[in-house]
């Protein structure tokens, strides 16, 4: 494994064993905007993450969801959430995690996925294959929409008129949905075949980045909402076990 992917592993698990131990000793949350905040753990976990990767890699480009952004021009860039799940966390639900995605010439090299509670680890590495606690996973074969469990996008006060008819169509075609208010939670579902699909309209690049090794690895898809590659810019996505993903696509545009 590289040393790049044992750096991301390392972070990872220090950040989220902190976030653990923290669990429920908040002491400052702020806003971000409309019902979007954030905590002093969400700020001290991003630093951990930070100083660890500046440590081995100090030229490497940095995108973080608390305001660390730093050489995002050089080869290699750093996609991190230092707490996913946030809102989660903020009312004492233990779900949330760590996620952190390596780009490398505007391509998705690595990523890991870190859940503290539950002591899960997810590591995908180009040509290296997906794997939980050293164990290879890989995606669902669901091939019917009906027998299929997909998560939706929770955020649905930023465009109701949209999702809402979207999320109308899908319930129609698939076997049930959730919502997880956790990225990180859903997509590592995916990865490991738990979920079939899953529809972001308004996830950020740090919410998804460290996933998308993981889930290709695991032989499924994940594009942005009309079905092109992502990059780090990219808002919003579909991730599926690939055998779904153009019905889905097909039911999301039309529904655009």
């Amino acid at each position: 494994m590289s040393d790049i992917i044992n750096t991301a592993i390392a972070a990872a698990k220090t950040a989220g064993d902190f976030l653990l131990a923290n669990f429920g000793k908040i002491s400052h949350i702020e806003s971000k905007g409309d019902r979007n905040l954030a905590t002093n753990l969400d700020r001290e976990a991003e630093k951990i993450i930070v100083e660890r990767i500046k440590a081995q890699f100090p030229h490497h480009g940095i995108l973080a969801e608390e305001g660390g952004k730093q050489n995002t021009n050089s080869e290699y860039l750093w996609i991190i959430d230092p707490l996913d799940g946030t809102h989660n966390y903020i009312r004492n639900i233990a779900l949330f995690g760590v996620s952190i995605g390596i780009v490398h010439k505007e391509k998705f090299v690595g990523g890991v996925i870190y859940m503290p509670v539950e002591d899960e680890l997810y590591v995908g590495q180009e040509a290296g294959g997906a794997y939980k606690n050293d164990k290879k996973i890989s995606v669902s074969q669901h091939a019917n929409l009906k027998d299929c469990s997909i998560a939706f996008d929770s955020s649905i006060r930023y465009s109701p008129q949209v999702m809402l008819k979207t999320l109308g169509v899908l319930a129609k075609e698939v076997f049930n949905i959730r919502m997880f208010g956790s990225s990180a939670r859903t997509l590592s579902y995916i990865a490991e075949g738990k979920l079939d699909c899953a529809v972001e309209f308004h996830d950020r690049p740090w919410d998804f980045a460290g996933a998308v090794c993981i889930i290709t690895e695991a032989q499924g898809t994940l594009t942005n909402l009309k079905g092109k590659p992502l990059s780090h810019t990219t808002v919003g996505y579909i991730a599926s076990n690939g055998i779904i993903h153009d019905a889905i696509r097909e039911i999301v545009i039309d529904n655009l």
